[in-house]
C-alpha cells in the first residue's frame, strides 16, 4: 500500500493547488538519520534534514540541498546532474498512483499544470525548456534564477562530457530500497542550469540544424563559461553585501580582523562586473556582451585572454592572504562569541542559501583554479590548426599563469610569515645557533612525537621517554621540548642530508612512563604508539645520534616518515600515471598542517599512497603533493575516465608550462 506523504514544495503545479498536497512517492527519497557534522565542515551541500517540512514563507525562496540529488555516482568517472529536473518528470508522469484515503490532515489531490491532461507539445516548448518561462530578451534566460556558484558544477570539468543534459535525463535512477521509518526527505525542484541549445532563440532561429555536433559542444563549452560567471557573480555579491558591508558583524571584530577576513574582495568582485565609479569593462559584461551580439558564439578566447593578462590582478592578492584569512577566521569563531552569533544570524538569511560564510570565500580560489579547466574543454571541442584553436590555447595559457601566481603568492606570502614566527619561538640555549629564516628553506611538517631512549639499539630504558616537537624544514630538522605555544627549548638538529629514517614494527612495546594516562585512565605513550628509528649521522654538536620517536596513529607515523624523506619522493616517479588510481574529490577540504594539500570540489588528484584513513596524493591539474582526508574523495573506477585524465593532466602541463 503506498505511503501517503504531506509535503510543502516550490514546484509550479504546487503553487497552482497549495502548500500542501499528496505527491508520487517517487518524487520523494529516504535519508538514514544521522547526525549532521558542523556546517563549516562541509562547503558542497547543506543539510536539508534538520529543516522543517512545514510551510515557512521566510525560507520559501530557500532550495533545500541534497548532495544526493546534485551528484551521483553511475559507476564510472562520470557525474549525473538535473536529478531533480528528472524527479519532477517521474512524479508528473506518475499522477496515476492510487492515494490513500482523506485523513484528518487536509490534502488535495495532485494536478497537472495545464488541465487534466499533458498539452500537445509545441515546437516552440520543447522538452529542452522543461516549463521554463520563454524569454524573450536575447541571452537573458540564465539570468531568471541566478543559482549560487557553490550549487554549480561546470560539465566542463569532466574528462568525459555527455552530449547534452538530456542524456542524463533519459537515464534511469535505480531506486534503493528504504527502512519502513526512514525518514522523508523531498528534493526540491529547480530548473537546470540552462545551456546554450536549451536557449529559446536558439531554438526558434534553427541554428541546432545549421550546425555539426562538434560546433555545437564547442559552443556549449563556451557558453558554461559565461553562466557559470554569472553564478559567482552572484555569490560573490552575496558575500560582499551581506557578510563584508554588515555592520552587526563589523562591530564585532577589529579593523584588521575584518581586513584578513575579507581583503580586497571587492576588487575581485569588480573583476567580474563594473562597479558604480570603476573604469573600465568587467569580465563577465565583456562575455555577456559577446553572448548578445552573435546567437552563435564566434569566440570568447580573446576576452579571457585579455582579462587574465591585464585585469586578474586582485585574485594574486586575494589568494596571497589565504593563510592570515583562514587563521583569523578559526580565531574568531573560537574565541569570540559576538562574532559567530552573528555569523549564524547572517548565515540563516535566504540569500545566503544557508551555506556557511567560509564556502563564500573560498570561491575565489574555486573560480581561479576551475577557469583552466574549462579553457582546455574549449580547446578540445576547437578543431586545431585554426585560428580559434590558437586563441584557446593563448588564452589558456595566460589563465594558467594566472593559476601560478596565485598558488605561488599565497605559498611564499605563508613560508615567510611562518619563518619569522618561529624565528621568534625557537630558543637555542646551548645549542649552537643558525639563522633560521631564508629563501630556500620551508616548513614541511611540525607536531609532537614521544621521544624514547635508548641505552643500544633495540633495549630502552624502562619508563625513560618524554614528549618532544619535531619542526622538519626542507633541509634540516629540529627537535625541541615545548615550553609554552609560543615558545620552543632546542634539544637537538640536523640537516637532512645526514639523516636516515626507517619504520619499527614494535611486537613488544616498552612500558610508558607514570603519569601519562590518556583520557580511558589507560597509559598513553609509547606502549600505545607507532615506532620510527632516526639516525643523525652528524647532529649539532657533530656526533652520530640514534633515537626513536613513537607516534600515536599509523597514518602518524606514515606521514613522518614521508615528510622525512621528501628528498626520495620528489624524484620522478618511474610508475605510469595510467596505471595509479584516481579519485574525484566531493567537498573542499583545507589543509589543516604543513604537509597536507588543500583540494577544491570536483578536483582528481593521483593517489600515490596511504595510511589509516588518510591519502598520499598528486593533484592533477599542477602537480602539488600532500596528504588528505579520505573521506573528502570518492574512487574513480572507469578505465576511460582514468585514461583521459591522465591525458588531458600531461597536454595541460606542456601547453601551460605548469
Amino acid at each position: 500500500e503506498p505511503r501517503r506523504i504531506v509535503l510543502s514544495t516550490d514546484s509550479p503545479a504546487a503553487l497552482k493547488v497549495g502548500t500542501q498536497q499528496l505527491i508520487p512517492k517517487s518524487l520523494a527519497v529516504s535519508t538514514k538519520i544521522k547526525n549532521n557534522p558542523s556546517r563549516h565542515q562541509s562547503f558542497g551541500a547543506t543539510g536539508s534534514s534538520q529543516e522543517p517540512l512545514g510551510p515557512d514563507p521566510k525560507r520559501a525562496s530557500v532550495p533545500s540541498l541534497s548532495l544526493e540529488a546534485e551528484v551521483e555516482d553511475d559507476g564510472g568517472g562520470t557525474l549525473k546532474r538535473n536529478l531533480r529536473n528528472m524527479s519532477y518528470r517521474v512524479a508528473m508522469k506518475g499522477l496515476h498512483v492510487e492515494l490513500e484515503p482523506s485523513s484528518p490532515v487536509p490534502s488535495l489531490k495532485p494536478m497537472l499544470e495545464e488541465g487534466s491532461t499533458l498539452p500537445a507539445r509545441s515546437p516552440g516548448r520543447n522538452k529542452r525548456t522543461f516549463g521554463r518561462k520563454r524569454v524573450q530578451k536575447r541571452g537573458g534566460s540564465f539570468k531568471d534564477q541566478p543559482r549560487l556558484y557553490q550549487e554549480i558544477r561546470e560539465r566542463g570539468l569532466n574528462s568525459i562530457s555527455h552530449e547534452s543534459d538530456e542524456d542524463l535525463l533519459e537515464e534511469s535512477i535505480p531506486e534503493e530500497p528504504s527502512p519502513p521509518d526512514a525518514a522523508i526527505v523531498v528534493r526540491s525542484y529547480r530548473p537546470a542550469q540552462v545551456t546554450w541549445s536549451q536557449l529559446p532563440e536558439v531554438l526558434e532561429a534553427g541554428i541546432l540544424q545549421k550546425i555539426s555536433p562538434e560546433e555545437r559542444k564547442r559552443q556549449e563549452a563556451m557558453f558554461e563559461i559565461i553562466t557559470s560567471e554569472y553564478s559567482y557573480m552572484h555569490s560573490l555579491s552575496i558575500l560582499v553585501c551581506h557578510f563584508m558591508r554588515s555592520e552587526e558583524l563589523k562591530e564585532t571584530m577589529t579593523q584588521m580582523e575584518h581586513h584578513h577576513l575579507f581583503s580586497n574582495i571587492s576588487d575581485v568582485l569588480t573583476v567580474s562586473t563594473r562597479q558604480v565609479g570603476a573604469i573600465g569593462v568587467g569580465f563577465f559584461e565583456d562575455l555577456e556582451k559577446r553572448h548578445q551580439e552573435n546567437l552563435l558564439i564566434p569566440d570568447i578566447s580573446d576576452i579571457v585572454e585579455e582579462h587574465a593578462s591585464n585585469h586578474f590582478n586582485p585574485y594574486v592578492s586575494y589568494c596571497s592572504n589565504e593563510v592570515y584569512q583562514q587563521r583569523t577566521l578559526q580565531k574568531l569563531l573560537t574565541t569570540n562569541p559576538l562574532f559567530k552569533e552573528t555569523l549564524k544570524q547572517i548565515e540563516r538569511k535566504p540569500e545566503c542559501g544557508g551555506l556557511p560564510m567560509i564556502s563564500f570565500l573560498i570561491l575565489p580560489m574555486q573560480r581561479v583554479t576551475r577557469l583552466p579547466l574549462l579553457l582546455d574543454t574549449v580547446c578540445q571541442k576547437t578543431k586545431a590548426c585554426t585560428a580559434a584553436y590558437g586563441a584557446a590555447t593563448r588564452a589558456l595559457k595566460a589563465i594558467s599563469k594566472l593559476v601560478k601566481n596565485c598558488n605561488e603568492g599565497a605559498r611564499a606570502m605563508e613560508r615567510t610569515e611562518q619563518m619569522y614566527t618561529l624565528q621568534k619561538q625557537l630558543e637555542f640555549g646551548k645549542k649552537k645557533p643558525f639563522p633560521l629564516i631564508s629563501a630556500s628553506r620551508w616548513l614541511l611538517k611540525r607536531g609532537e612525537l614521544y621521544l624514547l631512549l635508548s641505552e643500544e639499539v633495540g633495549i630502552f630504558r624502562r619508563g625513560a621517554g618524554r614528549l618532544c616537537y619535531l619542526f622538519l624544514f626542507n633541509d634540516v630538522l629540529i627537535i625541541t621540548k615545548k615550553k609554552s605555544e609560543e615558545s620552543y627549548t632546542v634539544m637537538n638538529y640536523a640537516t637532512l642530508d645526514q639523516i636516515t629514517v626507517e619504520k619499527i614494527e614494535n611486537t613488544d612495546p616498552p612500558s610508558p612512563p607514570p603519569g601519562k594516562t590518556g583520557s580511558g585512565g589507560t597509559a598513553r605513550g609509547p606502549a600505545s604508539g607507532h615506532l620510527l628509528r632516526i639516525v643523525m649521522e652528524k647532529d649539532s654538536e657533530g656526533r652520530r645520534e640514534e633515537i626513536v620517536l613513537s607516534a600515536e596513529t599509523l597514518s602518524d607515523r606514515a606521514r613522518w616518515i614521508a615528510a622525512l624523506m621528501h628528498r626520495e619522493k620528489d624524484k620522478p616517479d618511474t610508475t605510469p600515471k595510467g596505471d595509479l588510481s584516481q579519485v574525484e574529490i566531493t567537498h573542499a577540504y583545507l589543509a589543516k598542517q604543513a604537509d597536507e594539500i588543500s583540494l577544491q570540489q570536483a578536483d582528481v588528484v593521483l593517489v600515490l599512497g596511504g595510511e589509516d584513513g588518510w591519502c598520499w596524493g598528486e593533484r592533477l591539474r599542477d602537480g602539488e603533493r600532500g596528504w588528505f582526508p579520505q573521506s573528502c574523495a570518492r574512487q574513480i573506477t572507469s578505465r576511460t575516465a582514468v585514461e583521459c585524465n591522465v591525458r588531458r593532466m600531461e597536454r595541460l602541463r606542456i601547453e601551460t608550462d605548469v
